[in-house]
């Protein structure tokens, strides 16, 4: 990208230059038809030759100063470093010009004239000074331009690779946490059930294999975070079996959907343990994802729970949802939201909003 804009700046400033030269070269013409002169190749000419030699003086400054640019936080070293090649244009810009100018009216059967050296000298490098110092101050702001992008650049760079930790440090945090409720899950059934016991285990074994399948991503394709839902929702149905029902509306158009990994569990997590565990009637959970003004919206709902207070739909409501809410903020900033909503007459909605352009 830097290389590229850098491409495109030379590009427009090698345009600017040729405008600039076009401009003086019609302005040098028509100053000449109004003095009443008839060949117009002798003001081309002078202007062509201007032209030519100094480029060749500025290529030459700034390729030998290029190697300076890093003192352009400095604006005095830096300066300080062209003032150098000022002389270089006092000696070397008025010879050129004007020995490219008398081959020329020689080649053409002419004789150049202009006034004596000394004057002559005195006025171009009066010009050149006046050129120089523009110049130098344009190239500056240039290079001073370049290094705010790149600094900028730099910052995004340094921004981005610390929320990949972040989200590394946050995803890695919720593993255990997940491995913990889920052992418990099995714990509770050793000794009453051993045959449902095994079969959480071989469960749980199906959900771990998929959270090593997904590595140290921090998102993945909702069809892969789906997945590591069934196994949990599965193992949980497989413990409340006469007390949970899980019904499932997905919108498979958005499965590629790039999701937050283990942004879902957490969310069920929530309801088997605020509300499933603390009812004895049936729990009615839905788990849908649908498009809706653009965005991917994913829900976990269930028919009985509820929020004591409006604090409840905050932070506070387990290291799952906390975990989930720093994730979004980290990964997304304002482009996801996340709610919890009490559901009348019953039942409270888990709600995330997030970006999908597939």
């Amino acid at each position: 990208m830097s290389s590229i804009f850098h491409s495109r700046t030379r590009l427009n400033l090698a345009i600017a230059w040729l405008l600039f030269w076009s401009l003086m070269t019609a302005t040098a013409i028509q100053e000449f038809i109004r003095n009443g002169g008839g060949a117009l190749w002798k003001p081309i000419s002078w202007e062509a030759t201007s032209f030519l030699a100094v480029t060749v003086l500025l290529y030459l400054q700034r390729r030998y100063t290029a190697r300076y640019d890093d003192l352009v936080g400095s604006p005095v070293r830096w300066f300080a470093r062209q003032l150098v090649w000022l002389p270089v244009y006092w000696v070397a810009f008025t010879p050129l010009a004007f020995g490219m100018r008398h081959l020329l009216y020689r080649m053409a059967g002419d004789v150049y004239t202009h006034e004596a050296w000394p004057e002559v000298l005195l006025y171009e490098n009066v010009k050149m000074t006046v050129f120089f110092f523009i110049f130098a101050t344009i190239t500056f702001g240039i290079l001073s331009y370049h290094a705010m992008l790149s600094e900028k650049l730099r910052l995004e760079r340094a921004n981005a690779s610390l929320r990949e930790v972040q989200l590394l440090r946050l995803t890695q945090q919720l593993q255990p946490h997940f491995l913990f409720n889920a052992l418990n899950t099995v714990s509770s059934l050793m000794h009453t059930d051993v045959d449902r016991a095994d079969a959480m285990l071989i469960q749980l074994a199906d959900v771990l294999r998929a959270t090593l399948d997904v590595g140290e991503q921090h998102q993945v394709p909702l069809s892969t975070e789906l997945r590591l839902l069934r196994g949990y929702a599965a193992l949980m149905a497989e413990r409340f079996s006469d007390r949970v029902s899980i019904a499932w509306q997905i919108d498979e158009a958005l499965l590629n959907c790039p999701v937050p990994v283990m942004s879902l569990q957490p969310l069920l997590e929530n309801i088997f343990k605020h509300t499933v565990e603390r009812r004895r009637q049936p729990t009615v959970i839905a788990i849908t994802a649908h498009r809706e003004d653009g965005l991917l919206v994913l829900r976990v709902e269930d028919d009985g729970g509820r929020l004591a207070t409006a604090s409840d739909a905050g932070d506070n409501t387990g290291i799952g949802v906390r975990n989930l809410r720093e994730r979004l903020a980290t990964g997304y900033g304002a482009g996801a939201t996340f709610n919890l909503i009490q559901l009348a007459p019953a039942g409270v909605r888990a709600e995330m909003r997030l970006p999908c352009g597939s």
